[in-house]
């Protein structure tokens, strides 16, 4: 999943959209203009900036700190611009692309997956989605609800193969071959018990059904 960078005041219409954001599996914080939010931005991990731009020129205190995080992360930028100023928003600004009000999730998603795509190459055949579960098969990473899930080893393997067969259902003997390995002398309950445990960390998911008296699978609805 991404991990995105809001910096606006925290209206209504913010907070809808980063709890939209974090519902569709991007990790999102929103930090105000006026709280250091370039010092944020150095001290955690961010893929991508969205900046709430009121039209202010480039030598302006916005302007500057829209060139201090170019500058100084090399992070992408998505401008969110106001209809109101549409007028004198300033193109020489050092944004990667920009959404006009009423900043649409679904719109700024598409926004925020073209440029990471174009900036560094990332792309969604790495990502699983599974209602609100997100897996990110490129950086090995769960999350539920936008929020990372920390799992073993073992419980990633057998979540990432099932994941990786949508529809298709194995056997505990079947796993137990392909995650732990043909040499694996545990018995079959060993995939009952990592499956019980994935389970209760993706939040009692139905993402991995039970077939009867066969074995697993992932839905291939997701």
């Amino acid at each position: 999943m991404f991990r995105i960078f809001m910096v606006a005041d925290r209206n209504d219409q913010v907070m809808e959209l980063g709890s939209q954001l974090a519902e569709r599996g991007f990790l999102c914080s929103i930090v105000s203009g006026h709280d250091e939010p370039l010092e944020k931005i150095r001290s955690h991990p961010m893929d991508l900036v969205i900046m709430a731009v009121d039209g202010s020129p480039l030598g302006s205190e916005t302007g500057l700190l829209l060139q201090k995080i170019k500058e100084e992360t090399r992070l992408p930028v998505i401008a969110l611009l106001s209809n109101a100023n549409l007028d004198v928003f300033d193109t020489d600004l050092p944004i990667d692309d920009f959404v006009i009000e009423p900043w649409g999730v679904d719109e700024v998603m598409a926004r925020a997956r073209r440029t990471l795509r174009r900036t560094n190459g990332s792309d969604d055949k790495d990502l699983v989605h599974c209602g609100n579960i997100t897996i990110d098969l490129a950086k090995c990473e769960v999350a539920v609800g936008g929020r990372l899930v920390e799992l073993t080893f073992k419980e990633y393997e057998l979540l990432r193969f099932l994941a990786s067969k949508k529809g298709k259902v194995f056997t505990r003997d079947a796993l137990l071959n392909k995650v732990w390995g043909y040499d694996y002398y545990g018995g079959d309950r060993t995939v009952d018990v990592h499956i019980r445990r994935l389970r209760s960390k993706l939040d009692e998911s139905d993402c991995i059904e039970t077939v009867r008296n066969i074995g697993y699978r992932f839905k291939d609805d997701a």
